[in-house]
């Protein structure tokens, strides 16, 4: 789901957004192997402290809120070290991008908690 998700929102919704604020930086040949490993490990992140704590108490609520705080927490501390590290690294892709990770973690989350209902009692 993440990465469908976040496929759609990069690749068609938002690309030209993205290219247009970020293009000077971006790569020629995508690098498939650290986006998979990326994908992995970021995916596992929501699953350890969003879904399972979620999971743990039966509360779609804690899903929400916990998906939530990860997508901002993480999507922060890229944004924000670019922000200070990048030169000319736009605030506006901090804003959105941050906006977006709530968003996506957030709905990750709660899909991922109601799947893991739906596997415990099928």
């Amino acid at each position: 789901m993440f990465f469908a998700i976040d496929m759609l929102w990069l690749g068609v919704v938002a690309k030209a957004f993205y290219r247009d604020r970020l293009g000077y930086l971006m790569v020629d040949k995508f690098n498939w192997v650290a986006a998979i490993l990326f994908y992995l490990v970021f995916i596992g992140g929501i699953l350890l402290f969003c879904v399972y704590p979620a999971l743990e108490r039966q509360s779609i609520w804690r899903a929400i809120v916990l998906g939530a705080l990860f997508g901002m927490v993480t999507y922060a501390t890229y944004d924000m070290t670019n922000l200070a590290t990048i030169k000319n690294w736009p605030v506006s892709v901090t804003i959105v991008d941050i906006a977006w990770g709530i968003t996506l973690c957030t709905l990750v989350s709660a899909w991922s908690y109601f799947i893991g209902r739906w596997l415990a009692n099928p």
